[in-house]
């Protein structure tokens, strides 16, 4: 899909949002798509475009996703949405990409559609452990990210064993007031 540029693969997975009432998001590479400010994913899919020698329609593929963030804001859907720290403190474009992407998020997360999970450094991991970042689709469907692809997975056991893995990482992370704190000092160690 990636040949024919990037706006088609943000474009494709349109419906999907639309039709999904309850999304959970575990990124352990970088800030979920749906929460990214403007800048944050212009620097994501510029990498994404240079690593994979694809067409340049950074501009369209990026104003498609940005148009794409308006289910945060409409309809019942909810979103359980979880971050590592090692997320927060990545830079990705530059240290001004990044802060305006953390205060994005913190703005994102007070919608009261949104709850946001941080997995703070250091924090023992038991079943927890880090893993390929996934998204849940009700429980109708898992996207993985892995290098060179995304792989669908939608066999019910398959789906169970997210759905066992979110929850065991959600018990480990902090939200709120905790997870706020560890956005701040993520920015205030940027500058």
């Amino acid at each position: 899909m990636e040949r024919a540029g990037l706006k088609r693969v943000q474009q494709s997975v349109a419906p999907r949002f639309e039709r999904t009432r309850r999304f959970r998001a575990y990124q352990s590479w970088v800030i979920p798509g749906l929460l990214q400010s403007d800048a944050y994913t212009r620097a994501v899919l510029s990498t994404v475009a240079h690593l994979r020698d694809v067409p340049d329609d950074i501009d369209e593929a990026v104003a498609v996703r940005m148009d794409r963030q308006r289910v945060l804001h409409s309809g019942d859907h909810r979103f359980a949405m979880l971050v590592e720290e090692w997320v927060l403190r990545t830079v990705i474009g530059d240290c001004e990409t990044v802060a305006g992407a953390l205060g994005h998020l913190i703005s994102v997360a007070s919608l009261p559609s949104v709850s946001l999970g941080v997995i703070s450094l250091g924090t023992p991991r038991g079943a927890g452990w880090p893993v390929e970042s996934f998204t849940v689709y009700d429980d109708a469907q898992v996207n993985v990210e892995l290098v060179s692809a995304h792989l669908t997975v939608t066999q019910p056991g398959e789906i169970a064993e997210y759905t066992k893995a979110f929850a065991e990482l959600s018990a480990i992370a902090v939200y709120g007031t905790r997870a706020r704190s560890l956005i701040t000092a993520a920015i205030d160690d940027l500058t």
